[in-house]
């Protein structure tokens, strides 16, 4: 007689991520759609400056086309950093729907609230017109890389590629593409630092430095 032994079969739900992958898609498209001619100069970015040079002023900053491209950015990071918290931490799973939603909801919160104080403080310091052509040129540097993170996020997701290596080479080469993306700007607007550099150091280092550092204490703390 031949003894048979069950094993429970584990269902992971993964029609949630389809949904917001496809919703991404979506967005991208409504983007060139709608913003067809800002699209196909926005994603010459990382081999042209005629981007930065014909939307550099603060206005666009909130425009409707930052604000698709804002989106998809918190999707595609959201999905990343749940992919570190499961690999190097084992934390939750990456088909768990409620801790991106955690994610995506924190990570919101996060850039908003960091966004206003940056507003309040620049207006502290009289330097708003250094800190909202900075943003600017941040944004535009750090949803182009959103783009490129979503397809990498989709292999990661559904193939099983990620391990503790490819997740670190990523997170170095983004923070590689955004040290860069620093020393562009400063170099763009040396001009407007050079009056009131050291209350723009004061501001790096108050909001660009130790907000990400305070996150990552709190992280390998808990």
């Amino acid at each position: 007689m031949i003894a048979l032994e069950l094993h429970t079969r584990i269902l992971q739900n993964k029609d949630w991520a389809t949904l917001v992958f496809v919703l991404s898609l979506a967005l991208i498209v409504i983007a060139k759609s709608a913003f067809e001619s800002r699209f196909n100069d926005f994603i010459r970015l990382i081999v042209s400056d005629k981007y930065t040079k014909i939307y550099r002023e603060s206005n666009h900053l909130m425009s409707g086309f930052n604000v698709l491209l804002f989106i998809i950015n918190l999707i595609s990071l959201s999905f990343f950093i749940q992919m570190i918290l499961v690999c190097f931490f084992e934390y939750g799973e990456k088909t768990d729907w409620i801790l991106f939603v955690r994610v995506f909801t924190m990570l919101t919160v996060f850039i908003l609230s960091k966004f206003l104080i940056e507003k309040i403080i620049a207006a502290t310091f009289g330097i708003e017109e250094i800190i909202e052509q900075f943003n600017l040129q941040k944004v535009n540097f750090r949803t182009y890389i959103g783009m490129l993170l979503l397809p990498v996020c989709i292999i990661l997701f559904y193939g099983n590629y990620a391990s503790k290596s490819l997740i670190t080479f990523i997170i170095v080469t983004l923070l590689i593409i955004n040290l860069l993306t620093y020393l562009i700007s400063l170099k763009n607007y040396q001009n407007l630092l050079f009056g009131k550099l050291f209350y723009f150091i004061l501001y790096l280092c108050a909001l660009e430095i130790a907000p990400y550092y305070f996150i990552y204490y709190l992280i390998t703390k808990n």
